[in-house]
């Protein structure tokens, strides 16, 4: 299994890039949410990868995070819902979206993705609802390379609902508190204003 690329990245043709790993060209598909994050071409590129092997070929995908991998696999294991598919929600949605969205079971995300009908959507909430919501917000920010204020900021999102979760409030009760916090909010001011908003619930 391949779990892991790095080499240089050639070609740029959204889904799908050509890194070339010490003279060997790979194919790798990748969502939007990976793509827009890619260096220029030429530059080095180094992503966690999914391996499938069909009947009508081998296929590689690539991903910025190690929680949009694990989101990918996850979503592969829905009945009825194809690596397309699974790229095309990874593309419309962040992980944190998703993650939030299948803790709070809101389907109205989910139906603005391209190819995800009502009925799919609340498939996709049923069955990742154990899966998705409680192993992926504590992941979040977990980029190649990492260091970026994006990950500073998700990796303060994900310490305030680990401590919201701590203090005795279930996932869907923190995330609802969080929806209203400002993008760069600090931790323990991030932790007060959510602590605020519950008490008011």
């Amino acid at each position: 299994m391949i779990g892991r690329l790095t080499g240089t990245l050639l070609e740029k043709n959204p889904p799908q890039i050509l890194v070339d790993v010490h003279g060997l060209g790979y194919e790798v598909d990748v969502p939007m949410s990976t793509f827009y994050g890619l260096p220029a071409s030429g530059q080095a590129v180094s992503l966690h990868t999914h391996l499938a092997i069909r009947e009508d070929g081998h296929f590689l995908y690539g991903f910025a995070t190690i929680e949009e991998r694990a989101a990918f696999r996850q979503l592969l294991k829905v009945s009825g819902i194809g690596a397309r598919t699974a790229l095309a929600v990874l593309s419309g949605l962040s992980v944190s979206d998703l993650a939030q969205a299948v803790a709070l079971q809101e389907a109205g995300r989910l139906v603005k993705v391209p190819g995800i009908g009502k009925k799919t959507a609340e498939r996709l909430l049923l069955e990742l609802r154990d899966k998705l919501g409680h192993a992926l917000p504590a992941l979040a920010g977990t980029r190649l390379p990492q260091g970026t204020p994006a990950d500073a900021a998700a990796d303060a999102r994900s310490d305030i609902l680990n401590a919201l979760v701590a203090l005795g409030y279930n996932e869907r009760e923190a995330l609802g508190a969080m929806k209203g916090l400002a993008e760069d909010v600090a931790v323990a001011e991030g932790i007060r204003q959510a602590l605020r908003l519950l008490s008011k619930a």
